[in-house]
């Protein structure tokens, strides 16, 4: 009798594992979340921003057809991705493919992360070229009257140089910035209203009530969700793909919608 109580206990227990195992690896990886949000912002006009980080393509997939069809829906008025759009296979092609699929009225904007140093293309600038993407690196372009997008390289991997890439910018403008690593949030001197990064995934696998069990290097004191520093925010997003294993747990990917105005 003791021997039957202590089998059927195991397995209770190997069926909640292998339960949670199936959630974590089947269910939650594809199962994104629109999170929403607005900031009041003197603008010109208002902005729908949709912000994406951490696509870790090497295929086009469940998750990468349900990412476009959330956007489809949203309709943002662009779309800004911070960094790691390549995944472990380092398939470009793949990413390519992705991006020539979005599309937004004021453009499609996207820095390096970590991985594109680390997965480098001999041609990558043209991969973005071809697919529209309108790349920033170390450097700045008007949105709109009033408003300059300027996208930092990545300060894990990459070689930010803040000063160069905001010289151009005109006084008396708003600036959003883009990069992938958030602990380069610190360093940033406030030179901006508004900040997009990534690259933490918001610790991918999570456990109730405690802080992320590992997040990696370059994250700083930064998880998720906003954070601010004098007159700046930064939004830091839980990301769409997934690093080293391709499971999450109780932190769902996200497609992260920002609109500013007043």
């Amino acid at each position: 009798m003791k021997i039957y109580k202590v089998s059927r206990t195991f397995i209770s227990w190997a069926a909640c594992l292998l339960f949670l195992f199936a959630y974590a690896y089947f269910i939650e990886p594809s199962w994104i979340e629109v999170t929403r949000y607005s900031v009041k912002l003197e603008v010109p006009k208002p902005i729908k921003i949709a912000h994406l980080s951490d696509l870790h393509i090497d295929s086009i997939g469940l998750r990468e057809r349900k990412i476009l069809s959330i956007l489809a829906q949203e309709k943002p008025d662009t779309i800004l991705i911070s960094g790691d759009s390549i995944g472990e296979d380092g398939n470009y092609q793949a990413v390519g493919e992705f991006l020539e699929k979005l599309s937004a009225p004021l453009g499609v904007w996207s820095v390096n992360g970590n991985w594109e140093h680390w997965r480098p293309a001999e041609k990558e600038q043209e991969v973005y070229r071809l697919a529209g993407i309108k790349f920033l690196n170390n450097t700045t372009e008007k949105l709109i009257d009033g408003i300059w997008i300027v996208g930092i390289d990545d300060a894990l991997a990459g070689n930010p140089d803040i000063e160069k890439a905001v010289r151009a910018i005109p006084k008396g403008t708003r600036t959003l910035g883009l990069f992938h690593s958030p602990s380069f949030f610190d360093q940033t001197d406030f030179k901006f209203d508004l900040v997009f990064s990534g690259h933490t995934h918001g610790g991918q696998v999570r456990l109730p009530f405690i802080a992320p069990l590992w997040l990696p290097e370059g994250s700083g004191r930064f998880v998720s969700g906003w954070y601010d520093k004098g007159r700046s925010k930064m939004y830091v997003s839980r990301g769409l793909g997934n690093s080293i294993l391709d499971i999450r747990f109780l932190c769902r990917p996200e497609i992260s919608i920002v609109e500013i105005g007043q």
